[in-house]
């Protein structure tokens, strides 16, 4: 197993704001105990019926936003003071995506020796005959290797015919999975997309994915209405060349949940070299509320 994915990334280190959060309480290392710790202090912000709260419209905007989990912690902070480790009221939680519990499991599980990546795909437990943009964590578990975990879905919250923390991987398909299966006329295209906004789908969205997912396995855990690249050709803008170059990373990135030497680091930093690929210092974020920005991203240690 290969120790890059014990290596926190400048999205997933907790600092030090983590122990003052722990108080008395020592962080646990089970996988099931850190997912419950994610799921007791985050809520998706579609979750405000789950929860019967009004949650504040700058909350709303702004919280899914936070592209740390250093940024994740401190808002915790303000919003109270209850060790980390047990389970908050609606007004003292972090207002997620899938991608924030994701990135703060990816996180935890890191900092206590359990490797970890983030993967972006699409979940079909959501939505019956729909393929819905999501993201979640992949954690190394020894004699079994790569395995799937979805924190927004453990508990009691959601109803999922699977474990939450070993999700099958026809239930979630990563990037690569899903563009092979539209290339290969598996899937239709049009049945891949992000519900709560219907007009964003099709293979034009997959193909950001693609892309997306590789980046998160390099270390850049990007934001999942961030752009770059070919993220942000037009579909009549694609080439052939683009489409082959998207193939080969799709049968890299598929087969990482696979094999425990796929996907290995030096494998994604040779693909991730191309220009059409490269995570630039600064990218387009499409974000949901606060219109089109452009983020200068931190380099990495």
């Amino acid at each position: 197993m290969d120790s890059d994915y014990l290596t926190h990334s400048p999205y997933s280190t907790p600092g030090p704001l983590l122990g003052a959060l722990l108080g008395p309480d020592p962080l646990p290392r089970a996988p099931e105990a850190l997912a419950a710790l994610v799921r007791g202090v985050l809520m998706h912000r579609e979750e405000r019926e789950t929860f019967a709260c009004a949650v504040p419209e700058e909350r709303l905007r702004e919280d899914a936003e936070s592209r740390y989990v250093t940024e994740i912690l401190r808002i915790l902070a303000e919003r109270g003071d209850t060790p980390l480790t047990e389970e908050r009221g609606p007004a003292a939680r972090f207002v997620a995506t899938c991608r924030d519990f994701a990135l703060l499991l990816c996180s935890l599980l890191r900092e206590t020796g359990t490797p970890a990546r983030l993967r972006g795909g699409y979940g079909t437990y959501f939505q019956a005959g729909f393929h819905d943009n999501h993201w979640v964590t992949e954690y190394w578990s020894e004699g079994r290797g790569w395995v799937l975990a979805d924190a927004q879905v453990y508990g009691d919250l959601h109803d999922t015919p699977f474990d939450p923390l070993d999700v099958p991987r026809d239930a979630f398909l990563v990037g690569g999975d899903a563009w092979r299966a539209c290339r290969e006329g598996r899937a239709d295209p049009e049945t891949f997309g992000v519900f709560t906004v219907p007009e964003i789908k099709g293979l034009g969205l997959v193909r950001a994915d693609v892309v997306a997912d590789l980046a998160a396995l390099g270390g850049v855990e990007p934001l999942p209405w961030d752009g770059w690249g070919l993220m942000e050709k037009d579909e009549a803008e694609v080439t052939a060349e683009d489409l082959a170059l998207l193939d080969s990373v799709a049968a890299v990135t598929s087969a990482a949940g696979h094999a425990p030497d796929a996907a290995r680091p030096d494998a994604v930093r040779r693909l991730l070299a191309d220009p059409r690929l490269a995570v630039p210092a600064e990218v387009v974020s499409h974000t949901t509320y606060c219109g089109v920005r452009t983020v200068t991203l931190p380099r990495a240690a």
